[in-house]
């Protein structure tokens, strides 16, 4: 249970030093929306969220058009080819498209939403505690495709107008490149993710995978780490009273 509680402390410290969108008002931790490209204002419901979003369906930061489009291969959102060594294997898009409708459609990500000085996006999430299965899965699944980098986030060439590989940048399998899963999901998007030790259902980290029948478990998640980090800002000596705050937390649950 102690190695949990560090794990726990790990995670928060990481949420915490991301810097969200208003240190001094907390409450705007909980359902909220990035200030990025294609995110609406405030979530609301989407009844027509097409397919892998539609678990999002009751309160989403996206559109139903921004559902659809991102389920293409090369989409208009972002004019970014997954097939950029080839075509990605049916299991491995799923996990592309999943990560996407979460990073466009979730209002539970609050506690990670950081600000960032970008031509198309004024925030981004960062260290978002990804549920472990979710992470091992991707990386299964996507382990035999083909890429080019380690870095989806920057570095590509643009002069076509679509994501091509850099010169004497070669394609290999995701395994070569990510030899681990951490290396996939922490690695892809530039931090975005950190793959924790906790379990899907623990209501300790982020899946990106759930049924909506049962509910958005991602709710919980980031009320806990919210409600952490609000108990601790307003003191000076913060870190202090957050290990605390997460020690009381877990002991009560």
């Amino acid at each position: 249970k102690m190695t949990q509680l560090l794990l726990l402390l790990v995670s928060v410290a990481s949420a915490w030093g991301a810097h969200p969108r208003a240190p001094q008002d907390r409450t705007d931790l909980l359902n909220v929306c990035m200030d990025a490209k294609h995110h609406k204002a405030k979530p609301g419901p989407e009844d027509k969220l097409h397919d892998q979003c539609s678990p999002w369906k009751k309160n989403a930061c996206c559109f139903v058009n921004t559902s659809q489009e991102l389920h293409k291969d090369t989409s208009l959102l972002y004019k970014f080819n997954w097939n950029h060594c080839g075509k990605l294997e049916p299991s491995c898009k799923r996990h592309f498209i999943q990560d996407t409708c979460l990073y466009e459609c979730s209002p539970n990500l609050g506690p990670w939403i950081h600000q960032v000085d970008q031509s198309w996006r004024k925030e981004r999430f960062l260290n978002v505690p990804l549920c472990k299965e979710d992470c091992q899965s991707w990386w299964e699944d996507c382990r035999t495709s083909y890429t080019c980098k380690t870095n989806w986030q920057k570095g590509w060439n643009w002069t076509s107008g679509i994501n091509e590989c850099p010169v004497r940048a070669a394609c290999h399998t995701f395994e070569f490149y990510f030899p681990t899963p951490a290396a996939l999901c922490e690695g892809l998007w530039n931090h975005s993710y950190k793959v924790s030790n906790y379990s899907r259902g623990s209501g300790r980290c982020i899946q990106m995978w759930f049924d909506l029948a049962h509910g958005n478990p991602n709710e919980k998640v980031a009320r806990f780490y919210a409600e952490a980090m609000s108990m601790a800002e307003p003191h000076e000596n913060g870190p202090f009273l957050l290990c605390l705050v997460l020690m009381l937390l877990w002991f009560l649950s």
